[in-house]
């Protein structure tokens, strides 16, 4: 197996200059974990690999897996209306959106804050738009409680439940959207998040909970492709391109070199990465969960800092791939 010793030096290196707390990292093959160090403290408890941190947005695509294993089955197609499982959202709008969009950032749904006091119903079903469905991308959270909200209706199960067994199907059996961590970010309330409400709130697009080694068990399946999380054709869906030709809006824009499929990051044209066939997902405390199908090889970072100037994940990827 080759070794990553650029890509944990990173890692460690980021620690010990402080530009970041913590650090979690690991890599893995079809075949299971290579590697896995952890680095630094949060306050008095020093990072270990068995610690489960605050993913964030690396949440959506374990929604998506389980939101695919119901089209698998006959439950939903990309084409299924929101209306379907929330028959009062829309009100005033002239167009109709479905989970394709949902899913791709293409909704128009307006965003409000992760936190916000009057809870996600009530953020879904905001009156207004901020475009026409499928005719912009803009990246959005409060997407995700529609996701979820189909999922519920398709299955008859709570969508947790559902999400949850995504990682049960690949014994990934760490992921929780119970608050469980003691790496909170360390400047949550600084960059104006209440950490504590939005946990609570188990938010279907960023709410998740989890160890690096359960996201490396969910990498290692993809790599294998054999049918464990998703049919092999499934999983072709999923990374087609649902945002080709769309303008992009900030934070996302088109020069970052990237598309959205069925709510995964597919960073086909990123100008900075070795790479061409790379996807997955980063959370706004610096989470990163990254695969490669090309190179045989995935990689997790887990972190706690949302605002950490001098970080450049390319470099990571980078020191993974080379590696591979």
């Amino acid at each position: 197996m080759p070794h990553f010793d650029h890509a944990f030096d990173w890692a460690r290196d980021h620690v010990e200059s402080g530009r970041l707390p913590t650090a979690v990292l690991g890599v893995a093959s079809a075949d299971g974990v290579v590697a896995l160090d952890a680095f630094g403290a949060t306050g008095s408890h020093e990072a270990s690999v068995d610690d489960r941190y605050p993913l964030f947005s690396i949440t959506k695509p374990i929604v998506g897996l389980a939101a695919m294993h119901l089209i698998e089955q006959g439950r939903l197609t990309l084409e299924t209306p929101l209306t379907a499982a929330v028959p009062e959202f829309g009100a005033g709008r002239d167009d109709v959106v479905r989970l394709r969009h949902l899913v791709s950032h293409t909704s128009g749904i307006v965003e409000p804050a992760m936190d916000a006091v009057e809870g996600l119903r009530a953020g879904l079903l905001a009156p207004g738009r901020d475009f026409a469905a499928g005719t912009t991308s803009r990246y959005s959270t409060i997407a995700y409680s529609g996701v979820a909200a189909l999922i519920e209706h398709a299955s008859g199960e709570p969508w947790e439940r559902r999400v949850l067994a995504v990682g049960e199907r690949v014994g990934a059996n760490g992921f929780t959207f119970d608050a469980d961590s003691p790496h909170a970010p360390i400047d949550a309330a600084e960059n104006g998040l209440d950490f504590e409400r939005f946990a609570s709130m188990r938010h279907p697009g960023a709410g998740l909970f989890g160890r690096a080694r359960d996201l490396l068990a969910v990498g290692s399946a993809l790599l294998r492709d054999d049918g464990s999380l998703l049919s092999p054709i499934g999983l072709e869906a999923m990374l087609r391109p649902l945002t080709a030709g769309l303008p992009r809006l900030d934070p996302y824009p088109a020069s970052r070199g990237q598309d959205w499929g069925v709510t995964w990051n597919l960073r086909n044209a990123a100008p900075a990465l070795l790479t061409r066939d790379t996807y997955g997902h980063g959370g706004w405390a610096g989470t990163q969960f990254w695969v490669t199908p090309s190179l045989g090889v995935c990689f997790v970072l887990l972190t706690n800092r949302a605002d950490a100037p001098g970080v450049d994940g390319d470099l990571l990827h980078n020191a993974v791939a080379s590696a591979a």
